[in-house]
């Protein structure tokens, strides 16, 4: 009964959100690339196929060591990886080319659902973190295709919201053929709402095992370099309230060091024109990214163009992680620790609690609570460069003691092949 409502409730909504997606396409023409896929009607493949499946940027790179180690195996099936948002598909395009196939992810409708399998028949599913949709996950077990939750978390609050309708998520959860859990809290959680406990295994967080290809290590010396030697921090996939407190920040800083860059990099596009007028307005003079445009004389940098996130950390003296500031609950602060530079966030990071636990027990990142905090730390760094230095030593200490998920999940996917 659960589900049957359930299906009827997402078809009746289904118009309403297929007009949504036309509008958001004004300003984002991609969404309205390949729309038919998010109907199910995907070119058909042929052959053995892993289907990832990870909802946008942070999930797609987290995704993408998985991927790469997948492909090293040379298991003889085509990856195929889907995402809900095209800002997902156009990172997983720039990260692997045309070495796997690309589609956006069916909306979970019955006969969305089965078009979609129809025309793929995958060998498996990997779902990365919390991606649940229950068309998806029981229409996959009703055609014996395993499926696989990884690098899975789950908050408390989340974990009460799927209690609240055991009647649709306990048919679900019992779905699941392995849960990848980040932390024995989430293994717990998991658990306590119906996964079966022999189904649930703690691995850690695939996070951890973040990789810099050589290019994009390339591309960001080559980057620093045109910068020269002026003391330059970003604030990486910043939200609609943060930039505002950002800025006033690096006022702060530019009063203690005139030479300061500001990297800003918005998590959506669609917001790149906003944070360029605020930007001015507040008398900064801005430079943009994808116009070409020299950061050389420019007080803040724009970076809006996609998929460049990791190479721009790289270029970076220090990081601001976004997300975190407003209660959107964080970013994924191991990327810039990744580089061995200090981390800061703000105080609002529930979706990432068991990393920011292991990085504060280390002291591997320092929280702020607003613009006049970020300002005062931030230049008290750019004045010690030993403080910076050792900061960053230790972010990139937690990174490496805690790699080794990826590897566990990567057997764990091939044993249950």
């Amino acid at each position: 009964m659960f589900q049957f409502i359930y299906s009827l409730l997402i078809r009746l909504a289904l118009p309403f959100i297929l007009i949504r997606l036309w509008w958001q396409g004004r300003k984002a023409p991609a969404l309205r690339q390949d729309w038919p896929h998010r109907l199910g009607f995907v070119p058909e493949i042929s052959g053995p196929v892993i289907w990832v499946h990870a909802v946008s940027v942070g999930e797609t790179i987290a995704a993408g060591p998985m991927v790469r180690r997948l492909l090293a195996r040379d298991l003889g099936a085509t990856i195929l990886m889907t995402a809900m948002t095209d800002t997902g598909l156009a990172q997983a395009r720039k990260m692997f080319g045309d070495r796997v196939t690309y589609a956006y992810a069916p909306y979970d409708t019955p006969g969305g659902i089965r078009r979609f399998l129809d025309r793929i028949n995958p060998r498996i599913l990997v779902i990365l973190e919390t991606e649940i949709w229950p068309n998806m996950i029981r229409q996959c077990r009703r055609r014996k295709v395993p499926v696989f939750l990884i690098n899975a978390r789950l908050s408390e609050r989340s974990a009460r919201g799927y209690e609240r309708v055991r009647g649709l998520a306990g048919p679900v959860m019992k779905s699941l053929s392995w849960v990848a859990a980040q932390a024995e809290r989430d293994a717990e959680r998991f658990r306590r709402i119906g996964v079966a406990a022999s189904h649930v295994e703690v691995t850690g967080s695939v996070k951890f095992d973040v990789d810099i290809p050589e290019d994009v290590r390339a591309a960001s010396e080559t980057f620093r370099r045109s910068l020269g030697p002026r003391p330059v921090w970003i604030a990486g996939s910043t939200h609609a309230g943060e930039d505002e407190q950002l800025l006033v920040a690096h006022q702060g800083i530019l009063k203690r060091h005139p030479a300061a860059l500001l990297i800003v990099v918005p998590r959506h596009p669609d917001r790149f024109d906003a944070v360029a007028s605020i930007a001015e307005a507040q008398g900064f003079s801005v430079a943009r990214r994808s116009q070409g445009q020299d950061p050389a004389a420019a007080q803040v940098y724009l970076a809006d163009t996609m998929g460049e996130l990791m190479m721009l950390y790289g270029a970076s003296d220090l990081a601001f992680v976004g997300g975190s500031l407003i209660e959107r609950g964080g970013h994924n602060p191991l990327e810039p620790a990744a580089w061995g530079i200090p981390v800061f966030s703000g105080p609002h990071v529930f979706n990432f609690e068991t990393i920011f636990e292991r990085l504060l027990a280390d002291q591997g990142v320092q929280l702020v609570d607003g613009s006049e905090a970020l300002a005062r730390d931030v230049s008290r760094l750019f004045s010690d460069e030993n403080e910076c230095n050792a900061y960053g030593e230790r972010a990139l200490a937690v990174v490496n003691k805690n790699r080794g998920a990826l590897d566990k999940v990567v057997e764990g996917i091939i044993e249950r092949l």
